[in-house]
């Protein structure tokens, strides 16, 4: 039966520094990279036919570790942007606090956690919501992942908080209220046990 782990990266730098990151290319923080020595130490022992990441390098650095923890440093790895954070549009950069007091943590709270109203995008052109991110991040895992689980591959995903949880609705048919409620923490490994049809088995949180 097939095996899938999600991880999210490890701490990022701008996850330390409080900022709205989505597509910005920051790395890990030193904390981030033990985290996700960690996350390798927790998924020891385990065998990946093949492994998934974003097109950006916290994601990237994380699954490079977990795979030298798990002596697999020669697994095939697919990149792709398809598996990129949400966009956060104009809020980019910003200090969370900031962008509270400067429109409303009400404002701020719907940008963040409602499922389909996405951040303003004047300056940058371009913002996405859960539901825009879903719609990009489910086509790539229905494509390209889901085939693999189907021949009972076992697969590893190294990502980023909203794509991952747009494949978690998804696997466990969550409702739109239950998934803006669902955190997942960095480099904490999300074991999924399949049956070919995909249908969990079982799953837990390693930590």
């Amino acid at each position: 039966m097939p095996t899938l782990v999600l991880v999210r990266h490890g701490q990022s730098l701008w996850n330390l520094e409080n900022k709205f990151t989505g597509w910005v290319d920051v790395p890990l923080t030193e904390l981030g990279e033990k985290e996700a020595h960690r996350a390798g130490q927790l998924l020891n022992g385990m065998k990946f036919d093949i492994a998934f990441t974003s097109d950006l390098q916290r994601a990237q650095k994380t699954l490079a570790v977990i795979l030298q923890e798990i002596g697999q440093t020669g697994l095939t790895i697919l990149k792709d942007k398809a598996l990129n954070e949400r966009h956060y549009g104009d809020l980019q950069g910003l200090n969370k606090a900031e962008t509270a007091k400067k429109y409303g943590e009400d404002q701020v709270k719907i940008w963040r956690r409602s499922y389909d109203v996405p951040p303003p995008k004047a300056e940058t052109g371009f913002s996405e919501s859960l539901k825009d991110t879903a719609a990009r991040t489910l086509p790539y895992f229905d494509q390209k992942i889901v085939p693999y689980l189907k021949e009972g591959k076992n697969v590893l995903v190294a990502a980023h908080g909203n794509s991952l949880r747009s494949i978690v609705m998804h696997l466990e048919n969550l409702t739109q209220e239950q998934v803006l409620e669902l955190n997942l923490d960095t480099a904490v490994p999300r074991v999924y046990e399949l049956d070919k049809s995909l249908k969990i088995l079982s799953s837990k949180d390693l930590r």
